[in-house]
């Protein structure tokens, strides 16, 4: 099983997902051309792509959404609330209903070999999910874009072998950053971004021997920085008790606009 970041940020996230037979996609909010670039640097090309999977309808996950889904009638998964959304916004364009495939959380979604299972996200979107998605006892984490999380977060991200996993700001930056007050409270509200502290304590409860992988991804553009991002994560793992497994797992972060190094998983 192979797991990419094609981008990730706050102008743009796609993550690529697969199996040695099945491909699938984790949301498209950069250009189509970017998107294809992306998948041949992995050897794919669109029309190896079984799905792509939405987290939720903001412009940075779905930017590219329409152009490719009308090239390659790639079939769209996505809750009943975020296809909606998805109809609203006006950049997306026409997609045909035939290929709109309703998906719920907690229910699983199987796409060929791969079986996916959204989850409940805490985001100000209209019905936002993250996914896990599993190949036999392989599984992986894609969770972005969650003002906070629970006991039902950690639940769903149990036993995962990588994980995708929010680290959006720095609680310091943010807060003496020039953006307006409304927009720093709605970030760091329960419906908003995970900061680099949450991430880590988040990653805390879910450290287990078989982790192979974490990817620190949506980081801002403003509030934030990759070195930032990754020592505040391992610090808060190392101060949890975490220290060998913290030494242990390739942590890597995720690049804004560009592919990122491939995790296999053994």
């Amino acid at each position: 099983m192979r797991l990419c970041s094609i981008a990730s940020g706050s102008s743009g996230n796609c993550i690529y997902a697969g199996s040695d037979s099945t491909h699938i996609l984790v949301d498209v909010g950069i250009s189509g051309k970017k998107t294809e670039e992306g998948l041949r640097s992995l050897g794919l090309t669109m029309r190896d792509i079984d799905g792509i999977l939405i987290t939720h309808e903001h412009t940075d996950h779905i930017a590219g959404l329409g152009v490719l889904v009308r090239k390659y009638q790639t079939p769209v998964y996505a809750t009943g609330g975020t296809i909606e959304a998805i109809k609203n916004t006006s950049c997306v364009g026409t997609i045909a209903e035939e290929l709109f495939h309703p998906v719920y959380a907690d229910e699983k979604v199987i796409i060929k070999d791969l079986v996916c299972n959204p989850m409940t996200i805490s985001h100000d979107a209209a019905e936002p999910v993250a996914y896990r998605i599993c190949h036999g006892k392989k599984k992986i984490g894609i969770v972005t874009d969650l003002g906070t999380y629970n006991d039902y977060t950690v639940e769903c991200l149990k036993g995962v072998n990588a994980l995708v996993l929010e680290a959006n700001h720095d609680v310091n930056m943010l807060q003496v950053g020039p953006y307006p007050y409304y927009l720093k409270q709605r970030i760091l509200g329960e419906r908003g971004h995970l900061s680099n502290e949450r991430a880590g304590q988040l990653l805390c409860r879910l450290l287990h021997p078989q982790l192979q992988a974490v990817v620190l991804g949506h980081l801002s553009k403003d509030n934030n920085l990759p070195e930032l991002a990754y020592e505040t994560v391992r610090v808060e793992v190392t101060m949890s008790g975490g220290r060998g497994l913290a030494a242990e797992i390739p942590l890597q972060v995720a690049q804004r606009s560009g592919v990122s190094p491939v995790v296999h998983i053994a």
